[in-house]
């Protein structure tokens, strides 16, 4: 059921999808989606329940990264499924282009400014 829930909401999908690729830093996480702090917290928290992702902290950054090899067949199966039922949707493209840009820009430098904004990861 932590896998339905988890599946079930728009931008925990976007996260998986953005994590697909390697480890983010939630400020990452943050400018990708738009969203509050606070509330890509939550997303986090459903998703680690899941056990689709995996989170380290180091220093003050909090860094994710889909769950590994090690994962129950149950989030494997439904992160491979996210991953082809969603290879050509717009958002998903729009997503990978814009977490380009991101990547672009240094996580040091993007998470400097997210702090000097107020934003606590």
């Amino acid at each position: 059921m932590n896998i339905t829930k988890a599946l079930a909401e728009e931008n925990r999908v976007r996260i998986i999808l953005a994590l697909r690729n390697g480890e983010l830093c939630v400020c990452q996480i943050i400018e990708l989606l738009g969203l509050a702090p606070s509330t890509v917290s939550k997303h986090m928290s459903v998703l680690r329940q899941a056990g689709i992702v995996e989170g380290r902290k180091d220093g003050r950054w909090m860094y994710y990264r889909l769950a590994g090899k090690k994962a129950p067949d149950e989030v494997r199966g439904a992160v491979s499924w996210v991953r082809e039922s969603l290879a050509g949707n717009a958002v998903v493209r729009d997503d990978g282009v814009r977490l380009a840009e991101i990547l672009s820009l240094g996580r040091e430098a993007l998470c400097a400014k997210k702090n000097k904004g107020g934003d606590d990861d």
